[in-house]
């Protein structure tokens, strides 16, 4: 039977970039994988699109676009004369492509509740694996990935905090809830890219740029990533998942999708990601690899006619909508309005002291624009001097590098609290 010649060499047009080319045979191979292609279930920005309707974009398309900004910085760095072979900057584009491969269900908000492990780590596990499914052609790939390759600042356009993974999601998340204020100048911060004692810079001729850069990003985090009701809705969703995995340890029935199941009645330590324990008939890695947006919406679906008041309750208020209101403060809630929460939930909704404290969240909330103890943000002077943004700049960024907490806490809205 003759061999279908496939052609690899295809045109992808994204809503946020227009046509990116996919320019390379392992590229275009690796995008095609079931491990890649489940990108395709998991949302970008979790439970968001119950507040920003628009915001219904994956991991998937964020992964192509952030290889499509790091091929044109590659190029504008070839022009300013660093050397960047064709194999590194093959390697350097399938890190970028692979670096979210290990994201669990709705993207952040499940790291810590169904696996505990970072995605980072999952991530790294699956690119090895993939690696030997390629016959090593990721070695390169992954010791860029690792940062355990000579030249660091490729490294750094994989992960830092001018990284085009960064670069990417502000401008898509930006684009899909309509929120402007995320809008970045992405051809003119990539094109003032620049190298110095295998650093990533900045020219001095992009220091506005980068100043809106990280002005966009703290506005993004309070106005889409921590907004309250997006908030709300993730606590919610991890409770609910915390109450299913009660049901079902205590012998309780519950629908569940298989692969779901196997993460429910498991409690997986990192140890077991990484040596890979089996499980019935897959190995824990393969278990994950199934595991996307889906199983948890086709649960939470059923689990709305649980006779159990607390499931039902919870997957009904997720299904229809019916958020918690959520209330910030600059100071952690009071061990007496606590109490006071819990007595009301006690006597509106469930009886039960110890049902009751699934209905009331809280904890606290960080945002930092930049971070300058963590790959800070250099900016190259014409004299070959360089300087950290901070020092480089005209206006006070400082506040940008303060950590702000915000302390919150969450209740059905039909209690009489005030």
């Amino acid at each position: 039977m003759q061999q279908v010649q496939l052609n690899k060499k295809k045109i992808i047009n994204d809503p946020v970039f227009g046509f990116i080319n996919l320019q390379s045979d392992i590229i275009f191979d690796l995008l095609e994988h079931p491990i890649f292609q489940r990108l395709r279930y998991i949302k970008q920005l979790g439970l968001s699109y119950l507040v920003f309707p628009g915001a219904n974009h994956t991991r998937f398309e964020h992964a192509i676009g952030t290889v499509h900004l790091m091929r044109q910085a590659i190029t504008v760095l070839k022009i300013k004369g660093h050397e960047i072979t064709d194999e590194e900057a093959e390697a350097v584009s399938i890190a970028i492509l692979l670096h979210d491969i290990g994201h669990a269900p709705f993207s952040h908000v499940l790291e810590n509740t169904l696996v505990n492990i970072s995605h980072e780590e999952i991530s790294l596990m699956l690119m090895q694996e993939l690696n030997q499914q390629f016959n090593g052609k990721l070695d390169l790939a992954i010791k860029v990935f690792t940062n355990k390759y000579r030249k660091q600042f490729l490294h750094q356009l994989v992960a830092s905090q001018l990284d085009m993974d960064r670069l990417d999601y502000l401008s898509r998340d930006s684009f899909f809830t309509g929120v402007v204020e995320g809008t970045i100048g992405i051809d003119r911060i990539i094109k003032m890219l620049n190298v110095h004692n295998d650093q990533l810079v900045v020219d001095v001729k992009g220091i506005y740029s980068i100043e809106k850069f990280l002005i966009s990003r703290r506005l993004m985090y309070w106005q889409v990533y921590l907004h309250k009701t997006v908030v709300a809705a993730e606590f919610l969703l991890i409770n609910v998942l915390k109450r299913a995995r009660e049901i079902i340890t205590n012998g309780g029935e519950l629908f569940v999708t298989p692969t779901l199941k196997v993460f429910l009645t498991n409690n997986f330590t990192p140890e077991d990601f990484r040596s890979n324990i089996k499980i019935q008939e897959r190995n824990v890695l393969q278990w994950y690899t199934l595991l996307d947006d889906n199983d948890i919406l086709i649960s939470i679906k059923e689990w709305q006619n649980h006779p159990d008041p607390v499931l039902s309750e919870m997957a009904k208020s997720i299904t229809n909508r019916k958020l918690p209101r959520t209330k910030f403060s600059d100071k952690p809630i009071s061990t007496a309005k606590e109490l006071k929460y819990l007595k009301q939930i006690e006597k509106q909704l469930v009886p039960d002291p110890d049902l009751a404290k699934y209905f009331l969240m809280t904890g606290v909330i960080t945002n930092n624009a930049y971070n300058k103890h963590y790959e800070n943000i250099s900016v190259l002077y014409k004299d070959g001097t360089v300087k950290e943004i901070n020092d480089a700049s005209d206006i006070n960024l400082s506040a940008l590098g303060k950590t702000v907490k915000k302390y919150f806490v969450c209740y059905p809205k039909e209690l009489d609290i005030y």
